[in-house]
């Protein structure tokens, strides 16, 4: 992502990027460690996203959006909705209604958090992204202040709908990130 960032012009093709991390912790750029309450054998790496301490692991769509937000006249702010909105619509089509927070950015359903933001901007392009709770073992959540809320809880999408594999949810969630993409795009 830094290194696509870096190299790329103002002629460069965005694109979106959809990954499965294995376990581990990252902790933004401001990130406090006193949020990471018991790693374990998890490993941590600090990286440079904005927010505080998440967890990446398998059965968890992680998509980052490569943007160049000046040519697309898109806000942080504006691209921080359009991904949340992307996800609150992809799902409500599996009957979850889920909402965001502009107070803690993400995607949460009952007070539960289903999806973490992070962004970074450089050089007006995004990186990091959104990571949505797929079928994942949750119990690493269980060892940090999620985004830097004490006993905040997560969830994941199999334990709210019938949804368990991440090229199902990708394949939905893919036209709803363009439609709310390209929607702030014309609006500009």
């Amino acid at each position: 992502m830094k290194r696509f960032t870096d190299e790329r012009d103002a002629e460069t093709p965005d694109e979106v990027w959809f990954v499965e991390h294995p376990s581990i912790f990252t902790l933004g750029l401001n990130g406090d460690r006193s949020h990471l309450l018991m790693p374990g054998q998890i490993p941590i790496l600090q990286i440079d996203r904005g927010g505080q301490v998440t967890y990446h692991g398998p059965g968890q769509l992680v998509v980052y959006p490569l943007l160049d937000l000046k040519r697309l006249k898109i806000s942080v702010r504006g691209l921080v909705q359009a991904l949340e909105a992307a996800v609150i619509d992809t799902v409500a089509s599996y009957g979850i209604e889920a909402y965001g927070r502009r107070d803690a950015p993400g995607v949460y359903v009952g007070g539960r958090k289903l999806a973490a933001i992070g962004l970074r901007i450089r050089r007006h392009c995004s990186y990091h992204g959104i990571a949505i709770n797929v079928d994942m073992d949750l119990e690493p959540f269980q060892r940090i202040n999620p985004c830097g809320f004490e006993n905040l809880e997560v969830t994941r999408l199999s334990e709210l709908s019938t949804v368990q594999e991440l090229s199902k949810l990708r394949r939905d969630l893919e036209p709803q990130l363009h439609l709310r993409l390209d929607h702030l795009s014309a609006v500009a």
